[in-house]
């Protein structure tokens, strides 16, 4: 991988995109870069995260096997007359198959003209040379052979390095060929038209599994609700990712040269998989990646070599022993104001790497909302100016998400044996959209160990451990990391884990004076009986895998700030151990564990733990030994034994499914052949996935030695990109999933169930109209009443049934949380608990209760969730644009709310009241007209599902002014 912008190459242009993986959507950020004279494609994951000096994931030469082709471009639920949208699919060396989504204007048309120019100067420069002098051979790495496509294969699906056959649905750039004649003399822009495909007229239907469901995907939610991850399983092991190359037999034309000691990219392409979003209905084995993974019989014997290699890893690795230096400080907002080396500095030798944690690092309104931060830099180069002076450090990664960063360095001398890095960031504040709290983290692999660091800010208050306990599984849940080469990695894929941060477990103790007089006492172990992080442990209810040191040192919260005095505001804080490090994983031993007082400057003091932890470095000598073992092995028995397994059931019904429910069912596949197999859930003919968005299996595919077996999980849950099929009868929990075994047959698994109907994710028109709960309406009458919903979209309405002015749902939600939370502090800024959360949904599903139990917070973010799944939402989507024209107008705002259908009018109205009185609270609540702008304004306004990769921040800012206009507005409406 190449660093974007080291000083021998020059970015000429870089243009946003998103890839599309699984119906959903990553950012991406693509650049064409002249590196030495040559040309490549530089794709940047995760670019909007904050970090420092980001690294291009992939790098993708601009040669004879590069090749772009256009998509077809499907119809939107709503048709507007701009076609907004442009799908590219990229291949090339070096590459899995890539499908990019770029917004169709002049600076993604400038910017893949000049990729054309790029390819084409590429291949004068070829041919020239090639005629005027000769070229010695080299072991170049050709495009991957792609056997004859199997009957599961979309038309689509395109193999690497060939041309790709014409269609409607994938048009050829011909950037391979020079220009003939005929095109020399025409127009740049008509050019491009013919060569990316950008004809009128490509308004194919969309499918009814997308149809309704895609304009949800706007905004992230905090679905699925936190899982604790499966407990690690026999045949699921993961190898410390990833493998060093395996020696390649001398009749393999393939240059195995790499440079700083990672794996050369010939050996990684054949079968690597590519990086996926895992959502419900995703695998590492979607068509494209199939073809990616195992486009040959060879690559797949690759895969199966490097699995083994991995299983023998003890054979070939000497552990090696480094000292990591881990720190976690809250900084309550301020800027640094005194050296940092009395925490840094500690020790008297020098560390071989730092990881940092920091919290609260900026408490702003503009930090809040993932806006930059100046304070970041100041802290930055606080730390760099306090490391240990008698060593040089590189900065490998920062990460920051609102107040919380991580930022790790290495040893200049050890950052050639540093690869694969990533990092993530997970919001759990309410509906997972504000980052307050949370979890950042930064993986990479050092020699052939990897390691994970954390850096949390956990839920606060005394009474709120619960919360923390969901706080940490989310993020354990939902954590995923994303290169390009693996598949996704959760945080316990990892050898080494280091889980920092402020924590905020308190004591089972609420008398501050107590605390202090057994503080004052050196009483610290009978304090640490009742520590709710101790006991969440204990009760393996959080951080059950996890290991701390002895805690000698006194609580580290809280203190007057400058100060070395405990809290003597009126809130008289209970001094706890708030701040902690944790860990799991082999050969660590954690050397030091403390406390920093002579660091004053927040109402935290700084911890620091060091640990000396053994790496795994390879053995060369030994490594190959065991490579040519397993590939004569397998030699002698390839051709004696087809793979065969066995399943332990095969039918399964999940049933009173309901809305953000999960279930889970399980069997056992089991090899019962002579050889090792892999196995892997493929899609079916002509779909895109393996499986329905509301279904998983875990793990969708793994590898089997013969008489191993292995437990699969199959688990259902319906989200919001799920629930309005459902709940209108256009889906049902019906799916038919194939396993497929590699060089073996395909085994059915049929799954079936039966979905119960859930006012989430129904139209504000359906519900207007019924006047019972929805469980206790026919199904056809359901799929009647949204069908009618039409002649209810104006005013006109007949009288016979006249339908509610708003729906009975929001209004029992509103109600609560008027009568009862409008002085509830931190309202719609902490996330409801789980468990209340169903039984609020169970509660609106099932009855029309006179009140609704929960604490205020679940019922605030019930009511958001609500909000969220609206198929439509309030704002609808076609008067999306009108909204942001006339944001900076109050009368033009108020016009278009009059012009909304009925139900959608009434709503918004009856929202803005209520919010409107929730801020003569404030002083109480902790509310401010511009969180709870911000907030709404995503899921009352939102982009039509054709615009959503193209809403700038200027646009959010808008929607925000359009509803902070109606907050700050008087009464007299």
């Amino acid at each position: 991988m190449s660093s974007l912008g080291i000083c021998d190459e020059e970015c000429l242009a870089t243009v946003r995109a998103q890839e599309l993986r699984a119906g959903q959507k990553e950012p991406r950020l693509l650049s064409l870069i002249e590196r030495g004279g040559e040309f490549v494609l530089g794709v940047l994951a995760t670019p909007d995260v904050v970090v420092a000096h980001p690294v291009a994931q992939l790098s993708i030469p601009i040669n004879g096997n590069f090749e772009v082709v256009r998509e077809a471009k499907e119809a939107l639920l709503i048709n507007f007359s701009v076609d907004s949208r442009v799908r590219l699919r990229i291949k090339g060396d070096k590459s899995p198959e890539l499908l990019l989504e770029l917004q169709d204007d002049d600076r993604t048309q400038t910017f893949l003209t000049q990729v054309k120019s790029a390819q084409q100067q590429a291949q004068s420069r070829h041919t020239t040379q090639k005629a005027m002098e000769p070229i010695t051979p080299t072991a170049l790495r050709g495009p991957v052979p792609i056997p004859p496509q199997r009957a599961n294969k979309t038309a689509n699906s395109v193999g690497s390095g060939g041309n790709p056959p014409k269609s409607a649905s994938a048009l050829p750039l011909n950037l391979n060929n020079s220009m003939s004649s005929n095109q020399t003399n025409r127009d740049p822009a008509q050019s491009l038209v013919s060569d990316f495909g950008f004809e009128d007229n490509f308004n194919h239907a969309l499918k009814v599994e997308e149809k309704k469901n895609h304009q949800n995907r706007i905004v992230a939610s905090r679905e699925p609700p936190p899982v604790p991850p499966l407990p690690p399983r026999k045949a699921s092991y993961t190898p410390s990712n990833p493998l060093p190359p395996p020696p390649v037999p001398k009749d393999r034309a393939l240059s195995l040269q790499a440079k700083d000691g990672s794996k050369p990219d010939s050996y990684r392409s054949g079968f690597d998989r590519v990086d996926r979003q895992m959502s419900w209905s995703d695998s590492p084995t979607s068509n494209s990646m199939r073809q990616a993974m195992f486009s040959s019989q060879a690559s797949q014997r690759e895969y199966l070599i490097k699995h083994r290699l991995g299983k023998k890893e003890s054979e070939y690795v000497d552990i090696q022993t480094f000292k990591i230096f881990t720190g976690t400080w809250n900084v309550n907002g301020q800027s640094p104001d005194s050296t940092l080396e009395p925490w840094l500095c500690c020790d008297a030798e020098p560390p071989d790497m730092y990881a940092l944690g920091f919290q609260e690092l900026d408490l702003s309104t503009e930090a809040f909302f993932y806006m930059d931060s100046s304070k970041e830099q100041l802290w930055v180069e606080a730390v760099e100016r306090s490391l240990h002076p008698k060593a040089k450090y590189k900065r490998i990664r920062i990460i920051r998400l609102v107040g919380m960063m991580l930022v790790v360095f290495v040893k200049k001398t050890l950052k050639s044996h540093i690869k694969e890095i990533a990092a993530e960031h997970v919001g759990t504040g309410i509906m997972g959209k504000m980052g307050n709290k949370g979890g950042v983290a930064v993986r990479f692999v050092f020699h052939n160990t990897s390691f994970c660091i954390v850096n949390s800010h956990l839920a606060a208050h005394v009474e709120d451990f619960e919360r923390r306990n969901q706080d940490y599984k989310d993020i354990c849940a939902r954590m995923t990391f994303h290169l390009l080469d693996y598949p996704p990695l959760s945080i316990v894929k990892h050898d080494v884990v280091i889980w920092l941060g402020d924590l905020n477990y308190r004591l089972f103790m609420y008398d501050a004076s107590e605390v202090k007089h057994l503080i004052a006492k050196s009483e610290l172990k009978k304090l640490q009986e009742i520590d709710q992080l101790n006991i969440q442990r204990q009760t393996k209810r959080a951080f059950t895998d996890f290991m701390e040191g002895d805690i000698n040192f006194i609580p580290t919260y809280k203190y007057d700030p400058k100060t070395d005095r405990w809290d003597s505001s009126g809130k008289c804080r209970v001094p706890a151990w708030c701040d902690r490090i944790l860990w799991r994983g082999n050969n660590v031993k954690q050397l030091k564990y403390r406390s920093h007082m002579e660091l004053q400057t927040s109402d935290h003091k700084p911890v620091s733990s060091l640990f000396s932890i053994g790496v795994k470095v390879v053995n060369e000598e030994r490594h190959k030994k065991v490579f040519e073992e397993i590939v004569r092995a397998m030699d002698r028995m390839e051709n004696d034994f087809l793979p065969s397994v066995s399943l332990s059931r095969r039918e399964f019904t999940f049933e009173n499914v309901k809305f953000r429910q999960l279930q889970k069912e399980r069997f056992q596949i089991t090899n019962d052949g002579q050889v090792p197999c892999h196995f892997a859930f493929i899609p079916k003919l002509n779909d895109s996935q393996y499986c329905k968005a509301w279904l998983r299996a875990e793990p969708s595919d793994g590898f089997l030695e013969p008489n191993e077996t292995l437990e699969i999980y199959l688990e259902v849950y319906v989200s919001k990109d799920s629930v309005t099929l459902l709940n209108s009868g256009e889906d049902a929990i019906e799916d038919i999933l194939v396993l497929h075994l590699d060089r073996g047959k395909d085994y059915f698994i049929t799954i079936s169930g039966n979905y119960l109907p859930s006012c989430f994710g129904t139209s504000l028109e359906t519900l207007c109209r019924m006047k019972k709960p929805i469980r206790e309406i026919p199904i056809t009458k359901l799929i009647d009443l949204e069908k009618s919903k039409v002649s209810f979209l104006m005013d006109g309405a007949g009288t016979e049934d006249k339908p509610l002015k708003i729906p009975k749902e929001v209004w029992i939600l509103v109600n609560h949380l008027f009568t009862k939370s409008c002085d509830q502090e931190d309202l719609f800024q902490t996330p409801g608990l789980q468990e209340e959360l169903q039984s609020i949904i169970d509660c609106l599903d099932t009855s029309i209760p006179d009140s609704v139990s929960g604490c205020n917070h679940s019922v605030a973010e019930a009511l958001l969730i609500f909000l969220e799944a609206l198929p439509e939402p309030v704002v609808c989507y076609e008067l999306y644009q009108r909204c942001l024209d006339c944001a900076h107008d109050s009368r033009l705002c108020k016009q278009l709310i009059s012009q909304l259908p009925r139900a959608h009018r009434n709503v918004f109205r009856y929202l803005m009241a209520f919010l409107k009185e929730l801020l003569k609270h404030s002083h109480n609540n902790n509310l401010t007209a511009s969180l709870i702008a911000t907030l709404f304004a995503s899921l009352l306004i939102r982009p039509p599902p054709n615009m959503v990769g193209r809403q700038t921040p200027n646009d959010r800012q808008k929607t925000i002014d359009f509803v902070l206009g109606f907050l700050m507005a008087g009464d007299e409406e």
